[in-house]
């Protein structure tokens, strides 16, 4: 009985936002990594940034090409190009293959990530589809924080505390972790999963993978 109800709950949509100088088929490569039991409550769809790497991406020779990024920024990520396009595009891509009920974005697809669901809020942003149910959020970041100015876009994402849930996953030795730990003051109520590593998809632990299931659990419950 208990497997019929599994099998009967909605999979969750959820666009997916790969990291800087990446893509969208390199992103499923490290999550398609996860757990069955997670991946079959999920219905992952990718999305490549909307212009080429303007730059040697660091996974080139790892992985193969192209690769995208989302934005770009001066030296100091404090100014920031192409962003409103940017989020259009994804806008655009949500119309055609959505509707979604949530995203999930790795670093610089984390950051835009996080600064959606106040964009919404706001109503500056991703007017024409429905508001966002969740965020995962893995290496990411906050616009507005110690190391990333603001875009104007998202000047207001975070004026106010974020009720949008998330999950959050940080690694013990990533870069972003400070920015990562930082951005949990957001969010009300942010479920956080950690890992022993750096800057990547991480695999996922039995506990992390409990965790993981059981916020997607409650988001089906909502659907």
């Amino acid at each position: 009985m208990e497997s019929d109800e599994v099998e009967d709950k909605k999979l969750v949509k959820v666009l997916c936002l790969h990291g800087f100088r990446t893509s969208g088929a390199i992103l499923k490569k490290l999550v398609e990594r996860w757990p069955k039991p997670l991946l079959q409550k999920l219905d992952l769809v990718y999305m490549d940034g909307p212009y080429p790497a303007q730059g040697k991406s660091e996974v080139d020779g790892i992985f193969e090409p192209p690769f995208y990024e989302w934005f770009q920024s001066d030296q100091d990520f404090k100014e920031f190009y192409n962003f409103e396009e940017c989020v259009e595009k994804i806008q655009e891509f949500m119309l055609t293959h959505g509707p979604f009920d949530g995203v999930l974005g790795f670093s610089q697809g984390a950051l835009l990530t996080a600064a959606i669901p106040g964009m919404q809020r706001e109503g500056v942003a991703l007017t024409k589809v429905p508001k966002v149910k969740f965020v995962i959020i893995i290496s990411g970041a906050k616009f507005g924080g110690s190391k990333f100015g603001i875009p104007t876009l998202a000047s207001a994402s975070f004026s106010n505390p974020i009720t949008t849930p998330s999950l959050h996953i940080i690694g013990e030795t990533d870069f972003m972790k400070e920015e990562s730990i930082s951005l949990l003051q957001s969010f009300i109520d942010p479920i956080v999963i950690h890992h022993p590593k750096g800057h990547t998809i991480p695999r996922l632990d039995d506990k992390s993978l409990e965790s993981f299931c059981n916020f997607i659990a409650k988001i089906q419950d909502r659907l």
